[in-house]
This record gives C-alpha cells, structure tokens and sequence, in this order.
C-alpha cells in the first residue's frame, strides 16, 4: 500500500519523530492526529506520512529549541524499553521510512525528481521509471565467548565509555557467517568458531537490521583496529563495564536473553 503525503485524518497509531528522539505527551497521554499538526507548524520542512498498511501516522521534524510545554522528548532507544513489540515495530518502520524519504528525493539513474509511486511505499522516476524502495542495510553483531569470559568492546565513533559487541556491515557477496568471521579478525586480531545465528532487530539510525550472533574463540591474541576500536578486553559476563540498556541485541546478547 502506498504513503499518503499530508493525509487529512488518521486512525492509525502516531509517532513524532526528531532525530534519534521521539516527542511524548508530558501528561502520559498517545499522540494524537492533532499533535502531529500542532507540532508539523513548528518546520516548515516537517514530512508528515502515513502507511495505512502497518497502521504507522508519522511526522519528522527537525530539532526545535523549544517544544510546547506539554511535550517532552525521550531518545527512540530509550522509548524501546516501555514499548511492546508491537509498537517497536511501527516506530522503527516509522523511523526508517522517514530517514529514506529524507536520503532518496532525485533518481540515482538520470537525476530527476522523484515522484510517490501510487501501489506501494517507493518513489518512483517519472522520466527514466526506475521505482526506488526503501533500502535496509544488513548487519552482523556478534558476542564471542571464552569460557567464562565474553569479549567487548569500546568503539571510537561513541561519545561514551559503552562496551558493546563487535558489530559491522555485511559486504557484497558475502554469507552472515562470514561477515562475523571478518569484522572480528578485523577489529580485534581473533580468530572464532562455532558461529551461530542468536536473533534480529531492526535498527533504524539510518537504515540497518541488525543479525545476533554467538560466536567460540579459537585463536589469537587481541590486537585492536584504532581507527574502529577504542579497547577491547575479555571481561567476566557478571562483571561487566558499563555496556547498552534494554532496547538493544546488544544487551539481549549480553545478558543472554537470546
């Protein structure tokens, strides 16, 4: 089923989306239709959409200096950990869908405009017709285990002292496994076995969906990438450093929860 641009009215659910936030009633109360146009004011570059299909009314606006008094703001990682599974999975189609409806404006073929194709949600070129969809990133996270120890990692792109999994993009032609395989000898210097699959989350900053997996260390010593990694260390799972909250594979991972 296609986007509707500026619908008139909704039934479905709604979600204010701000960069990594996401705008709350400050009383507690669901966004309303009416909350997304009262706040749709604030940027004259908001796009509001709606996909009737999954039940998703969407507003993303820019980060304003001040919202009215009776909204707050959370980060969507932080509003994961209070949301039921379902509503997980329309803010982050929410999020995505937005992200791509920013990114994807101009055909990458000839360069013209694109259009809203009027059967499903793409956008399509009205000169050469390439349909353009939204693009999903596929990605691997892993936790590899020793013994009782399991390895994490620092990563220099973070602002914060947050030890997570090895994690990285899958490259073309190759399989999960070996993506897994890769990014760990690449990060860290390791050598692992006994890959396997754990599970899966979608993980809209921008675009990735993210594959869990569990991995044996088999050989090596650790010898960090510094452009990618900041420390890595074996640590005790029961006495950890400071590692992602609820709402992440990682943390799942982590506390073995997959």
């Amino acid at each position: 089923m296609p986007i509707i641009e500026f619908p008139q009215t909704t039934n479905c659910q709604c979600f204010a989306l701000t960069g990594r936030d996401i705008a709350l009633k400050a009383d507690g109360g669901a966004i309303t239709f009416a909350d997304l146009n009262e706040l749709k004011v604030l940027d004259d570059n908001a796009d509001l959409f709606e996909e009737q299909e999954f039940g998703i009314c969407a507003l993303s606006f820019n980060t304003v200096m001040h919202l009215p008094n009776h909204f707050i703001t959370k980060t969507i990682r932080q509003f994961y950990t209070e949301c039921d599974e379902q509503t997980i999975f329309r803010i982050s189609r929410a999020k995505a869908v937005a992200n791509w409806r920013v990114s994807t404006r101009f055909c990458c073929t000839c360069g013209t405009k694109l259009i809203e194709n009027k059967q499903f949600t793409a956008r399509e070129c009205p000169k050469c017709g390439k349909i353009h969809f939204p693009r999903i990133e596929p990605c691997v996270i892993v936790l590899v285990n020793k013994g009782d120890k399991i390895l994490l990692a620092r990563h220099v792109q973070r602002n914060q002292n947050t030890y997570a999994c090895i994690a990285g993009f899958i490259e073309s032609g190759e399989t999960p496994e070996q993506a897994v395989a890769r990014e760990v000898l690449e990060e860290t210097g390791l050598q692992v076995k006994n890959i396997q699959y754990r599970g899966s989350q979608s993980w809209p900053f921008p675009d990735q969906l993210m594959l869990g997996y569990t991995a044996e260390y088999a050989s090596g010593e650790i010898h960090i990438q510094k452009d990618e990694i900041a420390d890595a260390q074996w640590f005790n799972r029961n006495n950890s450093p400071l590692t992602p909250a609820p709402g992440s594979i990682t943390y799942k991972l982590i506390n073995n929860l997959l």
